[in-house]
């Protein structure tokens, strides 16, 4: 039977996206997103809080569109799967990380009104919309277009 490597989460950027190019000039982004949860202490009914830091890589136009449109502090949804790298480091030993490695990232929330977005690509905030005038990229998707000879 197949297994199911699929990981959907959402939450914010720690960091801007990192893009660096392999030997064949491939693009790949390196960003961290946070996730938190939160619950109620039964014994001392004070709220804690846990929150949790995903390494993400996104690779091709995916990594290119990560860079242009995702900053830090942003919320964003990331859909990929989970992969653990090994590699020996120059002490001899073997190192391991497990990250997810998105094929779908959508920039979430509002974009500030005092930001400066360095270019061109979503909607003015003056301007009256259905919501709000809110910036949200279409969504970013690293599956092959594959589905152009279909009849529908």
């Amino acid at each position: 039977m197949a297994g199911v490597n699929k990981v959907m989460i959402i939450g914010n950027l720690g960091r801007d996206p990192e893009i660096k190019y392999t030997q064949s000039n491939v693009p790949v982004a390196n960003f961290s997103v946070a996730t938190s949860e939160s619950w109620k202490d039964k014994n001392s009914g004070e709220w804690q809080e846990k929150t949790e830091w995903h390494r993400i890589v996104a690779w091709r136009h995916l990594a290119e569109r990560a860079e242009k449109y995702l900053k830090k502090g942003k919320q964003v949804y990331v859909e990929g799967r989970i992969e653990t790298r090994k590699w020996t480091g120059q002490d001899g030993n073997d190192h391991y990380t497990t990250e997810i490695v998105a094929n779908q990232l959508m920039l979430l929330g509002r974009r500030d009104d005092n930001e400066s977005s360095g270019g061109s690509g979503g909607r003015s905030s003056g301007g009256s919309s259905d919501d709000g005038g809110g910036f949200n990229p279409p969504p970013i998707d690293n599956t092959p277009d594959d589905d152009d000879d279909l009849p529908f």
